[in-house]
């Protein structure tokens, strides 16, 4: 085996995915490499989840090859599934079941003894800051105490890659935050992160690289800090309300030259190359009443995808 197929956790070539004869996902090529957090990233619709569920063999191609772990999917999908992990979009434990009991039934999935299990338990609740609360009820617990179960439950098994389906959608930001630190601790171990999200600040503090997907296809991909010096000017200032309207008004008579103008809503986005001749033509229209700051992910995915609303 090459090193470079030693490296390689996750690849995908010309993957295809048709329901009733529309492919939501259209000629995929992915690539995921050992030890990277890797993250899929596109408005609703745009095929991340269904591309996910190919990965993980629970929904066949209709064309490509997968390999994950060095496992052909969907063939050998029960071999490749026993040495990685699924956080999904929403928790799924018992709640029949105390916060121990869902750790140590799940384990048994696996084949891992109770005996086993027991021993390793006191760690797995560090890691989710649920040492106290072994023996609660599920219902005893918050939103976020849920989702990180959920996460411990997911290590039961070591696995070598994790699967994170929109891992903090719902939570607060104390409890985002958490999550955070316990996914890049995961990958100082070693392990392969492949996520999805919503949140462009997620994808820019844990990812070393993401793809950006649109109607079935990937458009871009690159580390947060590359799309965003490829695909969008670095400086943007924000006009909202009355500030967006005297923009309007004043502009026209105004050098607004090596500016790109956006209007979203009733804000106005001003982009540009150079941050002294943005903020010196801006000035010109507006004195010091504006808001300044650098491009960011949510720019690149909002020009790449559109702004559209996608139900």
């Amino acid at each position: 085996m090459s090193s470079e197929a030693a490296d390689t956790v996750v690849a995908a070539r010309g993957l295809i995915k048709r329901y009733s004869g529309n492919a939501v996902v259209n000629g995929v090529d992915l690539t995921v490499r050992r030890g990277e957090c890797f993250a899929l990233l596109g408005p609703n619709g745009a095929g991340k989840t269904t591309t996910l569920r190919m990965l993980l063999g629970l929904t066949p191609p209709s064309a490509g090859r997968i390999t994950v772990l060095g496992h052909d999917i969907p063939a050998d999908a029960r071999g490749m599934r026993r040495r990685a992990g699924v956080v999904p979009q929403f928790d799924n434990l018992d709640p029949d079941f105390t916060v121990a009991e869902n750790l140590i039934t799940y384990a048994s999935f696996f084949g891992i003894p109770a005996r086993a299990m027991r021993r390793r338990l006191p760690d797995l609740l560090a890691f989710a800051e649920l040492t106290q609360r072994a023996d609660a009820p599920l219902q005893a617990l918050s939103g976020g105490m849920k989702r990180r179960l959920t996460l411990a439950r997911t290590l039961v098994n070591d696995p070598e890659l994790l699967v994170l389906d929109e891992p903090t959608t719902g939570l607060d930001p104390q409890a985002r935050q958490h999550i955070w630190q316990r996914l890049h601790g995961l990958q100082r171990e070693g392990r392969t992160l492949v996520l999805t999200t919503h949140y462009m600040e997620e994808a820019e503090r844990l990812c070393d690289r993401a793809a950006v997907m649109d109607a079935g296809r990937i458009v871009a991909c690159d580390a947060p800090a590359g799309l965003i010096r490829t695909h969008i000017e670095p400086h943007v200032v924000e006009l909202r309300g009355e500030q967006a309207r005297a923009w309007h008004e004043r502009a026209p008579k105004a050098d607004v030259r090596a500016l790109r103008v956006e209007q979203v809503g009733e804000t106005v986005l001003i982009y540009g190359r150079d941050r002294n001749t943005v903020l010196t033509r801006v000035e010109a229209v507006m004195g010091e009443r504006y808001l300044y700051r650098p491009a960011n992910l949510e720019d690149v995915f909002l020009k790449l995808t559109g702004r559209d609303l996608r139900d």
